[in-house]
């Protein structure tokens, strides 16, 4: 890495002709002059590159980049302009620079886009969407992409007018070219440069290890999925200080991704912001974020069959305007992400949410997407939901100084409803019987300091809770008009709520069934506002416990 007085005096040096910022002349590439430069410093003009946003500047690109990588190294400098290209090779010990007006800008001919051969589209499943990158590297290492430039991709030009039809770039589905592609690469840094436009994902990370993103801002609402970050089966990553608007998934943690941080960062998208699939995935913070306008669910994951997701935290987040806003789900189907036969149960434990402030709405069309997206029933009226059945178990949930707004408007039939065993996408369980929580076959839930709103009537209770075992519920407030109860339990066991408080007259506090009821116990707490603490049904009543 250059300090910054070497590289002021070396672009300095560059700048009065001494060096390579010095194009070449019209037609020539100055082969000699790359080959003895000293400076680990490679100007793409010298290389032939025009930036004249007319001349396709791959080839005199990417001979920058290989000059740069032969001499062990440096960094491939973008002065002003804007360059055209098609698929470029990063490659190991380079760095490219763009300076605060040059834009690498992809080509809209979807014949100058080439498929990285050495990533696979078979084996692990979750690899078969795509291996062709604008800018790609492979088992490279010590890389990076800075400055304040721009990367456009151009990517409406690949969106079809209609499903079927070819787009006008001539290429669409996974022969589409992500902003970056990386794959089995280690120690990579990429920061401040705004990506534009992308024509699939934006960052797009498979089986790599050591990756810094920092600055970064992404904003790609031009074509169907347009994901933001999304990296596969990575360790030892860090996103820090970036903004993301995208129209898919702004932040997909799909495979064993392991030790990751996000901090300080905005995102708002149509479908989810942190979305996880499949793999061993543990060690996972995210913190200190802003999600707005995100109508997919901003936390979403999916625990399948022979997958584990453990020690996963979540704090100091607002959320405002979004749908959802959290949703785990454990089914038992097999993860596209593990091979075998006889895969053991999905395990998913010691998942933690603190500080969370949310208002949950209606989804609506995002204002500047190039195309408008419907939305299914199930979204229109969603809430936290933890979802697991049959034999399968999620343990160990916490909830800690979490604020939440809803819309209202559940009926009846809504709160009475049974929901489907299916734990894919949030909206498929259709519109949850509560407005806040609903939470079935969970061991080990605290739930601590949750404070509930809701602007117009609901008839669904604030928590619907199915086969709890071992859970704590704390300072508890809640309560929406027209809701005839504020929490229903089917089959809990080992149950404590403590000093809960309702805001709105209710019929029942705590409406409790099933034969399989033990240990419920309600202590304290500003309960003047319900006719009756609790009303059972095929209850024992010796299981139920109430104090003033």
């Amino acid at each position: 890495m250059l300090s910054r007085r070497n590289w002021l005096t070396k672009t300095a040096a560059l700048a009065t002709g001494v060096g390579l910022l010095k194009p070449a002349s019209a037609g020539s590439v100055n082969n000699a002059s790359m080959e003895e430069n000293n400076s680990g410093i490679y100007n793409v003009k010298a290389s032939g590159a025009k930036g004249d946003g007319k001349t396709l500047d791959t080839k005199a690109i990417q001979s920058a980049i290989d000059t740069c990588y032969k001499n062990n190294g440096g960094t491939v400098f973008f002065p002003p302009g804007i360059y055209i290209a098609g698929t470029l090779e990063l490659k190991s010990n380079v760095t490219l620079y763009l300076s605060a007006q040059a834009t690498l800008m992809g080509t809209t001919d979807g014949t100058k886009y080439v498929a990285a051969a050495e990533i696979p589209l078979t084996g692990d499943s979750t690899l078969i969407d795509g291996n062709v990158g604008f800018i790609y590297a492979v088992n490279a290492e010590n890389i990076g992409i800075e400055g304040m430039g721009t990367i456009d991709g151009k990517g409406a030009s690949f969106r079809s007018p209609s499903k079927g039809e070819p787009s006008p770039a001539g290429i669409s589905g996974a022969q589409r070219p992500y902003h970056i592609l990386l794959y089995k690469c280690t120690n990579v840094h990429i920061k401040d440069i705004f990506l534009k436009d992308s024509a699939y994902h934006s960052v797009r990370v498979i089986q790599s290890d050591y990756l810094k993103f920092s600055g970064l801002r992404i904003n790609g609402r031009v074509i169907h999925n347009n994901d933001g970050f999304h990296f596969i089966s990575c360790k030892y990553v860090h996103v820090h200080a970036c903004d993301v608007r995208t129209q898919d998934d702004a932040c997909a943690l799909f495979g064993s991704c392991q030790y990751v941080t996000v901090s300080d960062s905005t995102f708002s998208t149509r479908w989810s912001v942190f979305r996880f699939g499949g793999g061993f995935v543990q060690h996972i913070t995210i913190t200190n974020c802003t999600i707005y306008e995100t109508y997919g669910c901003p936390i979403k994951i999916y625990c399948s069959r022979g997958s584990r997701f453990e020690d996963i935290t979540f704090s100091n987040l607002i959320m405002k305007d979004v749908t959802g806003p959290i949703h785990i789900g454990i089914s038992e189907k097999k993860s596209s992400s593990v091979t075998g036969d006889h895969l053991p149960p999905g395990r998913l434990q010691r998942i933690t949410f603190s500080n969370i402030q949310a208002s949950i709405v209606a989804p609506r069309p995002l204002p500047d997407a190039a195309f408008q997206s419907a939305y299914r029933p199930g979204e229109m009226r969603s809430c936290i939901v933890l979802n697991a059945f049959d034999d399968n178990f999620m343990e160990d949930i916490s909830f800690q100084d979490i604020q939440l707004s809803f819309p209202g408007g559940g009926t009846e039939a809504e709160a009475s409803a049974e929901v489907p065993k299916i734990a894919g996408e949030y909206f498929e369980i259709g519109t949850p019987p509560a407005y806040a929580l609903f939470a079935r076959n969970v061991k080990g839930l605290s739930i601590s300091n949750l404070r509930l709103k809701v602007a117009t009537p609901d008839a669904r209770p604030a928590m619907v809770l199915d086969q709890l075992e071992n859970a704590v519920i704390s300072l508890l407030t809640a309560g929406a008009q027209g809701s005839p109860s504020v929490l229903r339990l089917k089959n809990c066991t080992d149950v404590l709520i403590v000093s809960p408080r309702v805001l709105n007259p209710a019929t029942v506090f705590a409406a409790i069934e099933g034969a399989d009821t033990r240990n419920i116990k309600i202590e304290g707490g500003d309960l003047t506002k319900v006719k009756s603490r609790i009303q059972l049904q095929q209850v024992p009543p010796a299981e139920v416990k109430t104090t003033e």
